[in-house]
């Protein structure tokens, strides 16, 4: 798409943050803008994708830089979803990292199926510890 660039940087507001994940349809705690903050300065690496500077999709990551990496949130607002804008958002993440660096994630039910379609490898070794809040 025309316009769009791709950054990873922390320059997004906890508004802004909550505002695509809203828009993305995913559930996250939008209106705890607080929490929204710390998701934002904790997190390692944040991918942003801009559109004439208006953001229109994110991803959010924790690693070590070294081995692995975990994309907690890969948010794009809907009227920009299927035209290629998440898997831009996922290859400039692996980009940043590096070649040495393994990609994971949980994926909502939803989005299964497009995991696969952007390079993931689908395996059923995972576990997890889901939390109260």
């Amino acid at each position: 798409m025309e316009n769009i660039t791709y950054s990873a940087d922390k320059n997004i507001s906890a508004k802004e943050l909550a505002y695509i994940f809203d828009e993305a349809g995913l559930e996250r705690p939008t209106n705890d803008l607080s929490r929204m903050k710390s998701m934002i300065e904790h997190a390692d690496v944040i991918v942003i994708a801009r559109k004439d500077k208006k953001i229109i999709g994110v991803a959010r990551a924790l690693t070590d830089f070294r081995y692995c990496c975990y994309l907690s949130d890969l948010a794009v607002i809907k009227s920009y979803q299927k035209q290629g804008v998440g898997k831009k958002i996922v290859e400039k993440l692996q980009s940043f990292l590096g070649e040495e660096v393994s990609l994971l994630l949980i994926s909502v039910p939803e989005a299964v199926d497009y995991y696969p379609k952007i390079g993931f490898d689908q395996i059923d070794r995972a576990f997890w510890i889901q939390r109260t809040k």
